[in-house]
């Protein structure tokens, strides 16, 4: 699972990217600094990782990963080719969601492909140029369709009228996401087209150091701008990120994000949110050999979680052993959560709780 960095030249995704990996992205003040899309693995802040850590001390630790990609910046035109346009737009297709940079500070310094700041218009031509594309791979699909139907298909027509209310929606520059329909229309009939604007999307302000906490005028206009899309967005101040991430240890970060007004990095903030937005989330096995966080979907049953670790302990699957993470944070250890019975033994049909510490019992 990919989250893609995207926006404008010039807004600070490389930068950005470059605080969540610690990878050095190329960063210049130029448009297309970025051709080839950079991919991070970067490490899922976790508080109860180092709780558990304290409590089991094991050899090591293994903390969640999200992949971040840095992907080039995309101008008008894109969606017919314009600058690196279909390079773009191939590279967010591969993507699961869209983390979308806006620039939301003023600096003569840096300039703008569009020369003023405005992250409303930056927002709205990235949307365009996405629909357009969108617009187009609809249209090929419908084409097909409209065959089918035509034979008296009634599954067909179904589609046909699902499709051509998502064509409607993109006509009106609606981001399919923000599309009204039901999970039985958008899972069937949407979801297999992989389209550009139906990616989840958390929008990124980027901020000068002054708005990093009380925000400023421009991210006030974006949050009018989005209020009727199925969007997350946070403020962020890419640049003072950049400093934070320069300086050696975690006192002096720590000062410095004190001195701002600040609790945590908001790189910090940024991976769980982007985390939560490829519809993910955590559970753990905790022993003296490793304590280890694993990447799931929400929803995914136990022996989906046990599929994680080996393809082995899923066919294999008999039970879980689960315990809740605040009970093994209240008892202390493994042994005082089975002596208090808090221990649950689960089957085939458990749904993975966020925060869950299991142990897989497995026949092959």
């Amino acid at each position: 699972m990919k989250a893609g960095i995207v926006g404008l030249p010039n807004v600070g995704k490389s930068t950005l990217f470059n605080c969540l990996s610690n990878a050095k992205a190329q960063s210049a003040n130029f448009p297309f600094c970025t051709i080839e899309p950079n991919i991070g693995v970067v490490n899922v802040p976790d508080t109860r990782l180092y709780k558990l850590e304290k409590l089991v001390n094991p050899e090591r630790v293994m903390p969640a990963t999200v992949d971040i990609v840095d992907i080039a910046g995309l101008v008008r035109g894109a969606s017919k080719g314009e600058g690196l346009g279909n390079q773009f737009l191939g590279n967010i297709r591969e993507t699961d969601a869209i983390i979308h940079v806006l620039r939301c500070f003023e600096n003569d310094n840096i300039i703008h492909v569009d020369t003023t700041i405005d992250p409303v218009r930056d927002k709205e031509t990235i949307d365009i140029e996405l629909q357009l594309k969108d617009l187009e791979s609809l249209d090929k699909k419908l084409d097909r369709v409209k065959k089918t139907a035509r034979t008296g298909n009634k599954e067909a027509q179904k589609e046909l009228d699902v499709l051509e209310k998502v064509k409607k929606g993109l006509e009106a520059a609606i981001s399919v996401r923000a599309i009204e329909l039901n999970e039985k229309e958008r899972e069937e009939y949407v979801k297999p087209l992989q389209l550009l604007t139906d990616k989840p999307v958390l929008y990124v302000c980027n901020v000068d150091e002054k708005s990093a906490v009380n925000e400023n005028d421009f991210v006030d206009a974006v949050k009018k701008s989005i209020k009727n899309e199925n969007a997350e967005i946070i403020v962020l101040a890419v640049g003072t990120e950049a400093d934070i991430n320069e300086l050696e240890t975690f006192e002096e970060r720590q000062l410095f994000l004190e001195d701002l007004g600040l609790k945590e990095p908001g790189a910090s903030v940024l991976i769980r949110a982007a985390y939560k937005l490829l519809n993910q989330q955590t559970y753990f096995t905790a022993g003296v050999k490793e304590v280890r966080a694993w990447t799931i979907n929400i929803g995914d049953t136990a022996p989906q979680a046990a599929g994680v670790i080996h393809t082995d302990f899923e066919k294999g699957f008999i039970r879980a052993e689960v315990i809740a993470y605040d009970d093994f944070v209240h008892y202390g250890s493994e042994t005082k959560v089975k002596e208090a019975g808090k221990m649950k033994v689960e089957g085939k049909e458990y749904i993975v709780k966020d925060g869950d510490i299991m142990h897989f019992r497995f026949n092959v």
